[in-house]
């Protein structure tokens, strides 16, 4: 497996894997890989010839009081993992690499796909995606792009981004990859406690309680009745602070009153101080 750190080292590797007629696929990632990241570079490596991941903790994305510095890195770990799982060249820039000194042009996605959810209560955050997104798509020029459904919302703004912008890309979203208990698999979860972790199960048996209200009624349910469900799931345990538990259309993000094929039901949590997102489609 190449490892790189600049631009033109991975531009010079892709160029010459295209003159060979090789498709290429892209896993972007901020590292501290766990098996939902390896879950998509398996995908990528069944489906493309190579396959780059990135491995970049991308400072544009967190806000102000996020945890930028405290986040888990484990470089030669995420190696280890990547090269078992079939990746040809990890990209680990550095910040300067990715936004040198003036940097001033951001990839800011508007309307209300960035208004709800965790847009609601992370402000800036997806511009700090789209604009990293946009910029490994440049510097890499995939074929195809893996992510993953538990990010539901960055999903559905990276592909109405690679619409909007005409950008070549395929963007393939991967089914959530969870614990024995159902909880996602996530790099926050290691700041859980023990106690915290246990709790920490109750954001996955919410969101089955509102998936059997809409099993109830055959595919259809209210949303109001869908996400009382949910919350009162959640409400049950004093350790659990809810952020936002919605309903909304798997596309384009908007509020939907009734629950049907394609609708999104999402919600994020607090657990002590780890905030954890979830989500199921219907």
């Amino acid at each position: 497996m190449i490892t790189a750190e600049r631009v033109d080292q991975v531009r010079e590797t892709v160029a010459e894997w295209r003159r060979e007629g090789l498709s290429v696929g892209l896993v972007p990632t901020m590292g501290a890989l766990h098996e939902g990241h390896a879950s998509l570079v398996r995908k990528a490596a069944e489906e493309c010839d190579r396959v780059i991941a990135s491995v970049f903790v991308n400072p544009t994305q967190f806000g102000r009081n996020e945890d930028l510095d405290s986040y888990p890195r484990d470089f030669e770990r995420d190696c280890e993992i990547l090269e078992r799982e079939g990746c040809s060249m990890v990209f680990h820039p550095e910040v300067a690499e990715m936004y040198p000194e003036g940097f001033s042009t951001y990839v800011t996605p508007e309307g209300g796909m960035t208004g709800c959810l965790c847009g609601r209560s992370r402000p800036g955050h997806f511009r700090g995606v789209c604009t990293v997104v946009s910029k490994l798509f440049n510097i890499t020029t995939p074929d195809r792009a893996y992510f993953g459904e538990k990010d539901a919302q960055q999903l559905a703004v990276i592909k109405r981004m690679v619409r909007d912008l005409n950008i070549p890309v395929t963007v393939c979203g991967c089914p959530t990859v969870r614990e024995a208990d159902g909880l996602a698999k996530s790099s926050r979860n290691k700041y859980l406690s023990p106690e915290e972790r246990r709790d920490a199960a109750v954001l996955y048996e919410a969101l089955q309680a509102g998936r059997r209200v809409i099993e109830a009624g055959g595919g259809h349910a209210k949303s109001a009745d869908v996400l009382r469900a949910v919350r009162e799931t959640l409400e049950r345990l004093p350790s659990v602070r809810i952020d936002y538990v919605e309903v909304v259309d798997g596309e384009s993000l908007s509020p939907v009153d009734m629950c049907g094929p394609g609708t999104l039901v999402a919600a994020a949590v607090f657990i002590g101080e780890t905030r954890l997102i979830d989500n199921f489609t219907v």
